[in-house]
C-alpha cells in the first residue's frame, strides 16, 4: 500500500473521530444541568419575626394635681423609687393655711361640745333635784288634802300646798326641757365638729395634692421638668403637666410589630427569641402574652379603623411578649426584634422552599408521557395550578425529571415540611432558579451541585 493511501485512510478516520467526539459532546451539552437534593428527615422550626421596642407592662405618667411652682424633686431620671415614696412637691403654703385654720375651728367646736355637755349635765341635776321637790310637796299636798276632808285645816291652808304642788310638777317639766334644750344644743356642736373634721379631711387632700408619690416601686425614665416651674392641671381636652414617668421594671415586654401575612401563625403563649439592638449576643427568652387584632398601617402606625384615607398598603399587627425573667440591663424604648417559635415539629419530611414551583398536572403528565416534547394537540381543560417538585427518575438509560404534586405543612427560615407526594431519600431539583421556572416534565438532566449563585447574579448573567 502506497504511503499516499495511508495517509489519507488516517485522515478519514480522524475526521470519523472528530464527527463522533463533536456528536457525543453536543449530545451531551444539549442536557440541562440542575441541582439537585434530597427529601429528609430532620427537625424543622417555623419562626415569625417581628421588630419593635421594649416595654415595662406598667408605667405611668406622674401628672401636676395642683397648681402651682414646684419647689422640690427629689429623684432624677434613672433613680429607682419605692412604692408611696416622695418624689416631688409643689407649693403648699395656702391649703396648708386652710389645714392650720380648719384644725383651730375644730378645736374651738369641740370646746363648745364640752361646755354644752356641762350644762346638760348641770341641767339634769336640776332635773332631779325638782323631781325630789316635786316628790316632798305631792307628800304635802297628800296630807293637806286628807286633813281638809277631816275638816281640821282650813281651805286656804288646802289650796296653797296643792298650788305648791302644782308649781313642783310645772318645775320639773321646765327643767326636763332645758335637759333636751342642753341636749340638743350638744349635738348641733357635735354635728359642727363632724362638718369641720370633714372640712378638714378635704383640706388635707388638696394639701396632699402638693405632694406626688410613687405608686409602686418604680424606675424613674422620664422627668421633663425642673425646680422653679409652675405645673398646671389639666381641664377638659387641655392635658395637664407630667412630672415624671415611672416604670415597673419587675416585668417587662417587648412590644413588635408583626406582618399580616405571619399574624395567623401567632397564637398565645408561644415561646419567642428576643434580642435587643444595645445588647449584642444576648438572648432574653419569653412567651406571647397578647395578640392584636386590629391591624396597624405600616407608614402611620394608625389602626385601619381609624384611618381616613382609602390607599391599600403594607399592615403590620402587634403583638406584646412578656420576658420570663426582668434585667436591670433593659430600658424602655431599647429596639428589639423578637422571634416566636410559632410551630416545632421532631424527625419530618423536608425539602428546600425553593424547589416548589405550581404547575398544571394534566399538562406535565402528558409532557412525561411524551418525552419532554411538547404535544401536538391543544389542551381541551382549563389549566389547573397544584403545588409540587420535580423529582429525577431514570428511564430508558436516561435521567429525566417528572412533576410530582406535594402538600406542605409548616415552613422553616429555608426548609418546608412534606406531608405528602414524598418519601425519604427521594431525589428533587432544588435549583437553579432560571432552570425551575421553564422546567417541564419528561426532560433530560444532569447533576449540577457545584456552588450555585444567587437568583440576583442569575439575572445579572
Amino acid at each position: 500500500m502506497s504511503l499516499k493511501k495511508i495517509i489519507a485512510i488516517v485522515v478519514v478516520a480522524l475526521v470519523l473521530v472528530g464527527v463522533v467526539a463533536g456528536t457525543i459532546i453536543h449530545a451531551r451539552s444539549s442536557v440541562l444541568a440542575v441541582s439537585t437534593g434530597k427529601a429528609s428527615k430532620q427537625d424543622l422550626v417555623s419562626v415569625v419575626s417581628g421588630t419593635g421596642q421594649i416595654k415595662p407592662k406598667t408605667y405611668v405618667n406622674v401628672g401636676a394635681t395642683a397648681f402651682g411652682r414646684i419647689t422640690h424633686l427629689y429623684v432624677k431620671e434613672g433613680d429607682h423609687v419605692k412604692a408611696g415614696q416622695l418624689v416631688a412637691t409643689v407649693e403648699s403654703e395656702q391649703p396648708a393655711s386652710a389645714v392650720q385654720a380648719q384644725q383651730a375651728t375644730i378645736a374651738s367646736n369641740r370646746t363648745t361640745v364640752e361646755s354644752y355637755q356641762a350644762a346638760e349635765k348641770t341641767a339634769e341635776a336640776n332635773v332631779a333635784q325638782a323631781q325630789a321637790d316635786l316628790e316632798q310637796k305631792k307628800f304635802d299636798y297628800q296630807r293637806a288634802e286628807q286633813l281638809y276632808q277631816e275638816k281640821l285645816i282650813a281651805k286656804q291652808d288646802f289650796d296653797a300646798k296643792k298650788a305648791a304642788y302644782d308649781v313642783s310638777i310645772a318645775t320639773v317639766a321646765q327643767r326636763k326641757a332645758a335637759v333636751a334644750q342642753s341636749q340638743a344644743q350638744t349635738a348641733s356642736s357635735r354635728s359642727q365638729v363632724s362638718q369641720s373634721e370633714a372640712m378638714l379631711r378635704g383640706n388635707n387632700y388638696n394639701l396632699g395634692l402638693t405632694q406626688s408619690k410613687a405608686p409602686f416601686d418604680a424606675l424613674v425614665t422620664n422627668v421633663p421638668v425642673r425646680e422653679g416651674e409652675t405645673v398646671v392641671l389639666g381641664i377638659q381636652n387641655a392635658q395637664g403637666s407630667t412630672l415624671m414617668t415611672l416604670a415597673d421594671m419587675s416585668v417587662i415586654t417587648a412590644e413588635v410589630k408583626v406582618d399580616e401575612t405571619d399574624i395567623v401563625n401567632v397564637a398565645m403563649n408561644q415561646p419567642v427569641d428576643v434580642t435587643v439592638d444595645a445588647l449584642p449576643g444576648r438572648v432574653f427568652k419569653g412567651h406571647v402574652t397578647e395578640v392584636g387584632d386590629q391591624a396597624l398601617l405600616r407608614t402611620t402606625g394608625v389602626a385601619t379603623s381609624q384611618s381616613t384615607t382609602g390607599a391599600e398598603e403594607a399592615k403590620d399587627f402587634k403583638v406584646v411578649v412578656t420576658l420570663d425573667q426582668a434585667s436591670d440591663d433593659l430600658r424602655p424604648g431599647l429596639s428589639t426584634t423578637a422571634k416566636i417559635t410559632t410551630a416545632h415539629k421532631t424527625d419530618t419530611l423536608i425539602i428546600p422552599i425553593q424547589s416548589l414551583v405550581q404547575r398544571d398536572l394534566a399538562a406535565e403528565q402528558d409532557l412525561f408521557k411524551a418525552n419532554g416534547k411538547a404535544p401536538t394537540t391543544a389542551p381541551t381543560k382549563k389549566p389547573v395550578l397544584v403545588q409540587g417538585v420535580y423529582q429525577l427518575q431514570t428511564t430508558g438509560g436516561k435521567l429525566r425529571v417528572n412533576f410530582v404534586p406535594v402538600a406542605t405543612g409548616i415552613t422553616g427560615a429555608t426548609d418546608i415540611e412534606v406531608i405528602s407526594g414524598l418519601k425519604d431519600g427521594d431525589e428533587i431539583v432544588t435549583g437553579r432558579y432560571k432552570v425551575l421556572r421553564t422546567l417541564k416534565s419528561g426532560t433530560t438532566v444532569k447533576r449540577d451541585n457545584s456552588i450555585q449563585t444567587t437568583p440576583d447574579e442569575e439575572d445579572k448573567s
